[in-house]
């Protein structure tokens, strides 16, 4: 993982810029029509505090410069406008992924994927998205089990699908039933094409930085943070509280990952008595290993 990215945790004189970048992550998800580039942007950040408002702005104007080189309204509908996508991005701008994308966070960071043109099929997807939807194409996400993807034109109606991993490659039904029964071994279904909004491409992604660090305890404040930005999302899996508190233990922070979990015993408790006197035990277990 390179050196940018690897500088998660902030010291104390930090702290007050971090805070105010989750003050700002959590306003923009809030928002009637959240800015799906901002969101990873701020992601960003959380992992790269050298990435201040100036590169922000910088990494926002580069979106729109590539928007700027694509041909607007072209003839053709859904199948023009992917195949300028693919042109421009994949073939001329270079964006396209790789198998050592899995290895590295960056490949999850959109700053980085502007600067390196790898990442994971989502960011790549994310990419796609915002280069398009400022040059006015009919453009969604994809959330197929497995590999995010795009479409474009009317997803009820005459559409088509593409993969920026692969440099913009178009996708038949076959194509992406494919995917799915490669990922989950079951058969593709009409809910598996719905549009994915930003705050679950968001999640999606925050779910990916969760993965990669899980797999490598050194980097478990790469973990903290990105629960820390999960739980800032207007609706988030209650289960992550638990997950945060059981890192919070891992990490020798006995008295925090035991006041967490207390009070998500506190929450569970109407609904799942058991589930919070399991809780408050595992919390009381927490706070002997400080003797």
């Amino acid at each position: 993982m390179g050196e940018r990215a690897e500088r998660g945790e902030p010291g104390p004189e930090r702290d007050a810029a971090r805070d105010e970048r989750r003050r700002q992550f959590a306003a923009a998800a809030r928002e009637e029509r959240p800015d799906l580039a901002l969101l990873c942007l701020l992601i960003g950040a959380e992992a790269d505090p050298a990435l201040d408002e100036a590169g922000v702005d910088a990494a926002q104007i580069e979106l729109d410069r590539l928007a700027g080189l694509l041909p607007h309204s072209p003839a053709g509908g859904p199948g023009a406008w992917a195949r300028n996508l693919a042109e421009l991005l994949g073939t001329r701008e270079g964006f396209v992924g790789s198998p050592g994308a899995y290895r590295r966070l960056e490949s999850s960071l959109l700053h980085e994927v502007l600067r390196r043109r790898h990442g994971l099929p989502i960011l790549l997807s994310v990419v796609w998205l915002e280069v398009a939807r400022r040059a006015g194409a009919p453009v969604y996400g994809v959330a197929l089990p497995g590999h995010f993807v795009v479409g474009l034109g009317d997803p009820a109606g005459r559409h088509v699908l593409a993969d920026p991993f692969e440099g913009g490659r178009p996708l038949t039904d076959q194509d992406a039933a494919m995917i799915v029964a490669g990922a989950t071994g079951e058969a593709l279904t009409p809910g598996m094409l719905t549009p994915a909004g930003p705050l679950e491409i968001v999640q999606r992604i925050l779910n990916n930085i969760r993965a990669w660090a899980q797999a490598r305890p050194e980097h478990s404040t790469v973990h903290l943070w990105a629960l820390d930005l999960s739980l800032l999302l207007p609706s988030h899996p209650a289960r992550l509280r638990h997950e945060r508190a059981q890192l919070l233990v891992q990490r020798g922070e006995f008295l925090a990952g035991a006041a967490e979990l207390e009070e998500y015993a506190r929450v569970l408790e109407p609904v799942q008595p058991a589930a919070a006197t399991a809780l408050r035990q595992e919390a009381g277990a927490a706070r002997a290993r400080l003797n």
